[in-house]
């Protein structure tokens, strides 16, 4: 039994049709990624000049310096100093997950945990200080507390004592007292 021409014809047809479906689909989604490029948008930085690029590897390279000579031990190390400022600036970040990844990066190569513990307590005393909105204070303010973990902030260390001491039997200065309350309603007259 033989097929006659026009099926055979409409078989292929079907085939060609079909196939031809699938190429504009699949082209459509070749078409919508390979678009002319986006203009620059106005949140990006423009690249990065040469000179700045040297400049800023140079004071990375300077604070490792500044930490070996200033921190003896494995504290001080480069490895430790990279991996335990990440640690303090994840966990001042809240991304408590990817700190303690690096935390136990940070163990791994022997670098001492209470070292972290000093520096992020540093850092807290240090809170008001840090603007959220520039990189650079945050980052600033984790070397110095990673160099001087106990560093204190200049506005507490100029405070006045709190209460002033009396000497022999004097008594000291009552407190001012607060103004009484004012009443809740004055009673009607009648």
């Amino acid at each position: 039994m033989r097929r006659s021409g026009p099926d055979l014809k409409n078989a292929v047809l079907r085939h060609l049709a079909v196939a031809g479906l699938a190429l504009l689909i699949g082209s459509g989604a070749v078409f919508a990624q390979s678009g002319t490029p986006a203009p620059e948008q106005p949140g990006k930085a423009p690249a990065a000049n040469p000179a700045d690029v040297n400049r800023d590897n140079q004071r990375k390279t300077d604070e490792f310096v500044e930490a070996t000579q200033a921190i003896s031990g494995p504290a001080g190390n480069p490895e430790c100093v990279w991996l335990g400022r990440r640690v303090v600036r994840l966990m001042w970040l809240d991304d408590l997950d990817t700190a303690f990844r690096h935390l136990d990066l940070y163990d791994r190569f022997g670098c001492p945990g209470g070292h972290v513990q000093a520096t992020f307590r540093c850092l807290t005393r240090f809170g008001g200080q840090i603007d959220p909105k520039v990189a650079e204070t945050l980052s600033s303010r984790i070397h110095a507390c990673w160099i001087n973990p106990g560093a204190q902030p200049q506005a507490a260390a100029a405070a006045p004592p709190a209460t002033p001491a009396t000497a022999g039997n004097a008594t000291p200065a009552p407190a001012a007292s607060p103004s009484p309350a004012p009443s809740a309603s004055p009673a009607p007259a009648k």
